[in-house]
């Protein structure tokens, strides 16, 4: 059985069990990382050498890095999936936007969520996540816009891994404490066309924490 180590809070370990729920995968997960700890023994660094989540165990395999995941799982368990396209082009579209996810959207996200969850108000670099906020909104009208025009997500009128790499991060776009949060044209659209899928709701969809 697969093994998924890593904790439900975490927005990349997040993105992993929505596609395990969409492919009807079964799993064990396996508490890991903040404060459960595990993630620097060396059994662990094995793994995972930089002591992150999520990490996978199937069989003899060990992966780390939650976009790698998500592609290993479809290739390994689902090749013939719309969720990740066998056509060179088309699969080549949705790379684009799990790439632009980690280079574009994750540093800008990251300094929000860990100012506004994680940082206690006192001590909070209000102009740094300002600024990232900014940053970020423009990251996400960018991928409204591309959303609108292919015909609902990202990548055409289907869901596809670029979406879900995006996922946990747009909930927490929309249920953050961010004052004058940016009003992103279709944004809300895009997010509300994720809510149907199970995964989505189940593993997502939670209290930002």
């Amino acid at each position: 059985m697969l093994k998924l180590w890593g904790r439900t809070t975490s927005s990349n370990v997040m993105k992993v069990l929505w596609l395990l729920e969409e492919l009807r995968l079964p799993y064990q997960r396996i508490d890991a990382g903040g404060p459960f700890g595990g993630t620097a023994t060396p059994e662990y660094r094995a793994m995972n050498p930089l002591g992150l989540v999520p990490s996978l165990e199937d069989g003899e395999t060990r992966l780390f890095e939650s976009n790698a995941i998500l592609r290993y799982l479809c290739n390994a368990y689902a090749p013939n999936t719309p969720l990740y396209p066998v056509a060179p082009a088309a699969r080549a579209r949705v790379e684009s936007w799990m790439d632009f996810q980690q280079t574009a959207q994750s540093r800008p996200a990251s300094t929000i969520f860990l100012g506004l969850i994680r940082t206690p108000a006192e001590q909070r670099d209000t102009a740094a996540i300002a600024a990232a906020v900014a940053e970020l909104a423009r990251v996400w009208a960018l991928c409204a816009a591309q959303a609108q025009a292919s015909g609902g997500f990202l990548c055409g009128p289907g869901l596809t891994l670029a979406d879900i790499a995006f996922a946990p991060h747009l909930h927490r776009w929309f249920h953050m404490p961010i004052e004058n949060r940016p009003d992103v044209p279709h944004l809300r659209a895009w997010y509300d066309r994720m809510q149907p899928h199970e995964g989505f709701r189940q593993h997502v969809a939670v209290k930002v924490e």
